[in-house]
């Protein structure tokens, strides 16, 4: 599983503040319901963005959640190829400025 936590220099008492990963996921990711599982894992973990298939293979995802609530995707994510494994890997990983205002996690089609 991977850990994206930083250490917390203020008191422990302020609100856990959003992050914003910008990923490209290669590999065994099209045709294998990526998108939808990713969009399904969000709800349900309630973390904001959104996903789409791009026409190299690979897969361009906006990932927007606490630190906890990101963890909880990828391991998620991971917890539903358990049946059914599939091989991928993280190729491009950036923190960006968090969207304000965001309701939801969408698949984006190209």
């Amino acid at each position: 599983m991977f850990c994206f936590r930083r250490k917390d220099t203020e008191s422990g008492d302020a609100p856990e503040s959003l992050r914003r990963l910008r990923l490209r996921f290669r590999g065994e990711v099209q045709g294998v319901g990526f998108r939808w599982t990713s969009r399904i894992v969000a709800d349900k973990t309630g973390c904001t963005g959104w996903v789409r298939n791009d026409s190299d293979g690979t897969v361009a995802m906006e990932l927007q959640g606490t630190n906890d609530q990101i963890s909880r995707w990828f391991g998620g994510l991971s917890s539903s190829y358990v049946r059914y494994p599939i091989d991928y890997r993280i190729d491009e990983k950036v923190e960006i400025d968090p969207v304000s205002d965001e309701r939801g996690f969408e698949v984006r089609f190209c």
